[in-house]
């Protein structure tokens, strides 16, 4: 059952949506009209043994610092032009990454004006049909995964732009959510 979260995160959150709403969190003071954004997701105790020097950058010397059990750490920029899928197939995380998150911005219909897509288009084609319809939304999704399975969402539409409004949920982004999963299989 999807939530609306407060302006933090629920008391009983799990880490994985407590990190998934510091990723939506800190991709909203960027602003909108942003690249899609990849995050490793690291045990924050583990950072703290294993890097230091990393953890100390990051503000997570101190262990009273954070009680986020897991870290999200961006990661470069993904080349441009490249397709996401393209891009999310060259992935392989070392073992020391718990799990991956993406941000991206998407131009989504309601459910109400499915109906009257055309047939027959081209990805392209649809895309520029989406961009030019009355009840487009713009969001931006922010998706988590983790190794073992577990998954988390936050979808932020840009006319309700507040921390208030943002809605979580394990499913809310399927496809997504796939695909980052993938780049485990390996």
């Amino acid at each position: 059952m999807p939530n609306v979260s407060p302006a933090g995160p629920p008391m009983a959150a799990s880490p994985l949506t407590v990190a998934v709403l510091e990723i939506d969190a800190y991709t909203s003071t960027l602003g909108w009209d942003q690249p899609a954004r990849l995050f490793a997701l690291v045990d924050t105790a583990r950072l703290r043994v294993q890097e230091p020097g990393l953890a100390a950058q990051l503000g997570l010397d101190d262990a009273a610092s954070t009680t986020a059990s897991l870290t999200p750490i961006e990661q470069e920029e993904l080349p441009a032009g490249t397709a996401l899928d393209d891009f999310l197939g060259t992935i392989a995380w070392p073992g020391s990454v718990a799990g991956c998150a993406m941000t991206v911005e998407r131009l989504m219909l309601p459910p109400s004006a499915e109906a009257s897509v055309p047939e027959g288009l081209s990805d392209k084609q649809l895309a520029q049909w989406v961009a030019k319809h009355p009840d487009r939304q713009e969001v931006r999704m922010t998706v988590a995964v983790l190794r073992d399975g577990a998954r988390e969402s936050a979808v932020r539409l840009r006319e309700k732009d507040s921390p208030t409004e943002v809605l979580t949920g394990a499913g809310l982004v399927p496809g997504l959510a796939e695909a980052l999963a993938a780049t485990f299989e390996s």
